[in-house]
């Protein structure tokens, strides 16, 4: 079973959850998909085993062949290739790696040469399995690191998926292939309001999901009055305590000190079972 853990927006608490719940649960596999600021190692504390340089396919074009018929240019849908009276100007940053320049060109005057974005890390932290994806500064597509860690998903385990914040396309990555996903939210106005466009992605995904209310007891009733209105399950509720707030300063999951939290989190578990049924 794999269960994506997502939030509308960030500091919602996404990482504090996926990681409880990993400890808290047997056979698992951790998958730190949130590329541009992974953050689990810091809880979960892997030892890295092995890592992996990942890269998009540039173009490069040889301008002995071409003959600026602008084919290229106009397959681009990111217009990373631009083609010039005497010249052709690529621009790695906006290039997503398809092909289709190097597919159409009539004279075969572009070939494509690795342009590196970043790395995947592989270890195990315990008895976890630990992948997570560190996308390289100033690299604009996170992507493409993304397919790359998800690559290593080990079905026979139960896999829980760390997702970017946010609704834009590393969350789409990250989560579609989910049997089940766990959305962190906070009773606030953003939190509500992020949570709402969430929803509606998750939905356009056709992926079953339950909501965790993060610091349950600030703020008002309105993310748990939405979720009632929608039917929607809220699998748990992590209240604003100073204690969890100071361990998880200093990288201490809220499950290594308490056994009665690290039961709650197996309920959640076995919420997502039963949900599936």
């Amino acid at each position: 079973m794999i269960i994506s853990v997502a939030s509308g927006k960030g500091g919602t608490g996404k990482t504090t959850v996926a990681t409880n719940l990993a400890l808290s649960i047997d056979n698992v596999q951790f998958i730190d998909c949130d590329v541009e600021e992974p953050n689990a190692h810091i809880f979960l504390k892997p030892k890295i085993e092995e890592r992996v340089e990942v890269s998009i396919p540039i173009p490069k074009v040889d301008e002995g062949k071409c003959n600026y018929c602008g084919k290229c240019a106009e397959i681009c849908a990111f217009n990373a290739i631009a083609v010039l009276k005497e010249k052709v100007l690529v621009f790695p940053e906006l290039c997503h790696g398809c092909g289709g320049c190097s597919l159409l060109c009539p004279e075969n005057a572009i070939a494509e040469t690795g342009n590196k974005i970043g790395i995947a890390e592989i270890g195990k932290a315990d008895n976890i399995l630990f992948v997570d994806g560190k996308l390289d500064i100033g690299e604009p597509m996170s992507p493409p690191i993304i397919r790359e860690v998800k690559k290593y998903i080990n079905t026979d385990k139960t896999v829980i998926i760390d997702v970017p914040p946010g609704t834009s396309c590393p969350v789409i990555e990250a989560v579609k292939g989910s049997d089940f996903c766990i959305l962190v939210t906070e009773p606030t106005p953003f939190g509500l309001y992020d949570l709402k466009l969430a929803v509606e992605l998750i939905k356009k995904l056709e992926i079953p999901f339950g909501v965790v209310i993060n610091q349950s007891d600030i703020g008002d009733k309105k993310v748990e009055q939405y979720c009632l209105n929608l039917n929607i399950p809220i699998l748990m509720k992590i209240p604003f305590d100073k204690d969890i707030a100071f361990e998880y300063s200093r990288g201490i999951p809220i499950v290594i000190k308490r056994e009665r939290e690290k039961q709650k989190f197996r309920d959640i578990y076995n919420q997502i079972k039963r949900l599936l049924k």
